[in-house]
């Protein structure tokens, strides 16, 4: 502890007069300061932590986009080809096939489908769509035609089964009697 004028001074920077009384009453002062602190200071934390809550809200929605902002829905495409990855997240799926040109070359396409959680529930699993099937994907194709990328309505396996692949904008078909058939038949 200093001593300023024959006074201690707590760890603080508080008088007390040594007796203990001192120490009592500048703890009771710290504690009082303490309290008018944090109600003027409480503000601030808080709006920070509103803003970062609005921000972290507010990324996926603009990460997020419209059907009409990224294909075209005037450019529809059948894609035929073997599946060499799929990324089952969040908010889309992408189903990445191989495809080959009239011209014998190869392409990459990457297809987006609806959510994993919709997926699911319209019976198509992850299990089902794996590297080296074989599929059909009826879907649009991006706005900027020089990408390599489509938007899928339909995928249609080799047995002739077909699964709405659930993404935004095209428009759901009615495929209960499908969903029936498929399970009769132990199809994914």
């Amino acid at each position: 502890m200093n001593r300023i004028g024959g006074q201690r001074l707590n760890e603080h920077g508080w008088k007390g007069n040594g007796t203990g009384n001192g120490g009592n009453r500048a703890r009771r002062s710290l504690s009082r300061g303490r309290r008018a602190v944090q109600r003027h200071a409480t503000p601030l934390p808080a709006l920070a932590g509103a803003v970062l809550l609005a921000g972290l809200i507010a990324a996926p929605v603009i990460a997020h986009h419209a059907f009409g902002a990224e294909f075209d829905r005037n450019a529809p495409i059948r894609l035929q080809g073997r599946i060499v990855k799929l990324e089952w997240v969040n908010p889309h799926t992408w189903i990445h096939l191989e495809i080959e040109t009239e011209e014998g070359a190869t392409e990459l396409w990457a297809v987006e489908g609806g959510t994993p959680n919709v997926l699911l529930r319209r019976g198509l699993r992850r299990d089902c769509l794996t590297p080296g099937t074989e599929i059909i994907v009826d879907g649009y194709q991006a706005k900027d035609h020089s990408l390599k990328r489509a938007n899928g309505r339909d995928v249609t396996f080799t047995d002739g089964s077909k699964i709405f692949l659930g993404s935004s904008g095209t428009g759901a078909p009615y495929e209960e009697d499908l969903l029936k058939a498929r399970r009769e038949r132990g199809r994914c």
